[in-house]
């Protein structure tokens, strides 16, 4: 679990996320490094709810002047699984109602709304007897980077790309292939991943908006984790794809990112072409389906599958499909296969094995 890689030994799987105990310095090191998590957020608050009413009450007891007061705008998100209350948008009125006179009472005022781009935000989540409230630490999402603005036709969150990497345990000393890369995603964060650049380096957090921030430990916790920043890979990362105007996006990325213009190497290419960077490595790709197929194209999956058979011995091969038909039309059998999602959209991670007597084999027997 990253988690706990990251020095967060007593870290828990939850439901939707996970859990763990640290300080307030752990919090930053957490948003700075973690690749994978959308969100850190803080327990601040927790109580048996049967009522709307019991909410406004927890909300009320909850020592916010501690974090943020009428001096920074507000912002309150609500979520539930299972909660027997009837309107959750009341829910997240009578939280927000709370935090409000309790600022009010003890400051003198209140704190303005602003759900665009808040100083704090606060998340309650309900279930099917409680109440929690949660201080958000990072702001907007923590896929977001800072660096991407150029987007392909279907973009993957770069969370969502880092979890792929992890999943098909791709070794940062092994050859990254991409042959559908788009604008990028998986191959830069791949090289942030390999130079060991955290991936919060370029980016405002919502705890720097917050009471008591300490710019200059924030400051330090940054310049610490900059010293360990390599300067060069150890192994080729290289993005191919048809469309030239997304080997310019790719590259557009990649110079946001603060990569040198040779760190990864985009260039226009055939899938059912390109030859491996290396003798071994990993290919990671999310290829087109559905109406990113190019033209009404039947014959790309039996002609890509037939260069991977001839020329990837040895490669671990890795795709993330919503098209679960996706090994059949490849006639390659999947050594694992990893259920997530893509936004709204139900995928699998197919994850193949090609090993280098599998053409020969295969041409003999036919």
């Amino acid at each position: 679990m990253e988690m706990q890689a990251l020095g967060f030994e007593d870290a828990q799987p939850g439901r939707a996320g996970c859990r763990f105990h640290t300080d307030w310095t752990g919090i930053l090191r957490a948003n700075l490094y973690s690749r994978l998590a959308t969100r850190i957020l803080v327990q601040v608050a927790h109580a048996p709810v049967r009522s709307e009413d019991d909410i406004l009450d927890l909300a009320l007891q909850t020592p916010w002047e501690r974090w943020f007061g009428a001096e920074q705008t507000l912002r309150v998100d609500t979520s539930a699984i299972r909660s027997p209350m009837q309107s959750l948008q009341y829910c997240n009125l009578r939280a927000k109602d709370g935090i409000c006179d309790r600022l009010r009472e003890k400051e003198g005022a209140r704190p303005d709304i602003d759900t665009v781009r808040p100083d704090a935000r606060v998340h309650l989540f309900l279930d099917e007897d409680s109440a929690t409230l949660y201080l958000d630490t990072s702001g907007e999402s923590l896929f977001k980077r800072g660096w991407r603005l150029e987007k392909g036709a279907a973009p993957l969150r770069e969370n969502l790309a880092a979890g792929l990497l992890a999943l098909s345990e791709w070794d940062p000393a092994q050859a990254l292939l991409d042959p559908f890369c788009g604008s990028g995603t998986i191959l830069i964060e791949a090289a942030w991943i390999a130079l060991g650049v955290p991936p919060g380096i370029g980016r405002p957090f919502g705890f720097e908006r917050l009471r008591h921030h300490d710019a200059r430990r924030w400051r330090d916790i940054k310049s610490e984790a900059r010293a360990h920043i390599a300067t060069r890979l150890d192994s080729p990362i290289v993005g191919c794809d048809l469309d030239p105007a997304a080997i310019a996006a790719a590259k557009a990325n990649m110079e946001r990112a603060w990569l040198a213009s040779d760190t990864v190497r985009f260039e226009i290419g055939d899938a059912r072409k390109v030859l491996p960077p290396a003798d071994t490595g990993w290919l990671v790709t999310n290829p087109p389906y559905g109406e990113r197929l190019p033209g009404d194209d039947a014959d790309l999956w039996p002609e890509w599958a037939q260069n991977l058979k001839r020329h990837y011995g040895g490669w671990q091969v890795n795709i993330i499909s919503s098209d679960m038909d996706l090994p059949r039309k490849l006639r390659l059998k999947p050594l694992r296969r990893h259920p997530l999602y893509n936004g709204a959209l139900e995928c699998r991670l197919f994850t193949f094995e090609m090993v280098s007597a599998s053409y020969r084999k295969e041409k003999t027997a036919g």
